[in-house]
């Protein structure tokens, strides 16, 4: 999938059409170099900048000697394309593949990184890739395991879609196999078997039971979730299924550990085979940080929580405070019919270029 194709980023034009010619340029997970490469090239000629690279993602820091230093983040890859490229500008929003999720928030950030050239903070700027995959092959995380100098920060502002507004922290996801057991035999002597998959009946009667908490947290609500999301089982049309796996998510709020997560699901599933999948857990929403809190002032209005989990966790395990700030709706990301606003566009670009300027 990979192209020779050659793209050229102007970073002085406007964060809206910026946003149009990074849409324009194909990144599905694992497919980010030519996005990579054509951030590099526009961000190297850049006098004020130190531009390294690792992989597919782009590092470019200023060095100005300031007490604080500051770190804004997006992802540079997309979920596959759904017969939605190359973008549109329809009702004063981009539409297209990542317009949303993240394209505009990266345009946004690569706006800052090229005319900032004095800002009140030192600023590392980062564009990483595979954020929509498995966390093994995330840029951010290898970043951080590689080196972590690199990381070095204050703050940090992940520009994920917010709706141009602060959602601080971000939930934890887990993933489980549950397993229910039979034995098999002929569908004409059923009874000689034990039917697994009908086994699996209370699994999904418990979650249907299942009462999801509200957790508050720093004056926000997380609403938790547990759903199946994938079922499997059965051999063949006339066998009788001696195996059956429901697939849950919980989604949980960050006040718990990964373990807590683990020993929550296992309490739920008592009696049956669990087996752990995927945990990350999500990170707190840091509201008397001093950071944070001077961030969501100058903002003029309340923080919201993020729902759903964000490489903001990733910074928190580092010991560095952040928060999701970026343009567009998060319902619409990974949808056909995704688009990011004008509106969103310009709000967040102004509110951070006062913010990074000490204003």
């Amino acid at each position: 999938m990979e192209s020779d194709a050659e793209y050229a980023l102007d970073l002085n034009s406007d964060v809206v059409s910026l946003t149009a010619s990074l849409v324009d340029v194909p990144s599905e997970s694992f497919h980010e170099l030519p996005l990579a490469d054509a951030v590099e090239r526009a961000l190297s000629g850049l006098p004020h900048l130190a531009v390294s690279r690792r992989g597919n993602t782009v590092i470019a820091r200023t060095s100005l000697g300031r007490k604080e230093r500051v770190i804004i983040g997006g992802h540079l890859d997309t979920v596959p394309a759904h017969d939605n490229l190359p973008h549109r500008l329809v009702d004063d929003r981009v539409y297209g593949l990542g317009a949303c999720d993240m394209k505009g928030g990266v345009a946004t950030a690569l706006r800052l990184a090229s005319q900032l050239t004095q800002p009140a903070y030192d600023v590392t700027y980062l564009f990483y890739d595979c954020e929509e995959v498995a966390s093994e092959y995330n840029g951010l995380a290898k970043l951080a395991a590689a080196d972590p100098t690199l990381l070095s920060g204050d703050f940090a502002i992940l520009m994920e879609p917010s709706n141009a507004r602060v959602e601080a922290g971000c939930q934890g996801t887990l993933r489980i196999e549950i397993t229910a057991r039979g034995s098999r035999a002929h569908s004409a002597r059923a009874w000689m078997g034990d039917n697994a998959i009908h086994n699996a009946t209370e699994v999904l009667q418990r979650l249907t039971r299942y009462e999801p908490r509200n957790v508050d947290i720093d004056g926000l609500t997380y609403r938790e979730g547990l759903n199946a999301v994938l079922i499997s089982g059965g051999v063949a049309g006339n066998v009788i299924p001696d195996r059956c796996t429901v697939t849950v998510n919980y989604r949980y709020a960050p006040n718990l550990s990964a373990d807590e997560a683990v020993e929550h699901v296992q309490k739920v599933f008592e009696g049956f085979e669990i087996e752990v999948v995927d945990n990350a857990p999500g990170a707190l929403p840091g509201l008397r940080d001093e950071a944070v809190a001077r961030f969501v002032e100058i903002l003029g209005e309340p923080a919201q929580p993020k729902f759903g989990w964000t490489d903001v966790a990733r910074f928190s395990a580092l010991g560095i405070p952040a928060l999701n700030f970026g343009p567009g709706d998060p319902s619409l990301a990974h949808t056909q019919g995704e688009y990011v606003p004008v509106a969103d566009l310009r709000r967040c670009e102004d509110a951070l270029r006062s913010w990074l300027m000490g204003q």
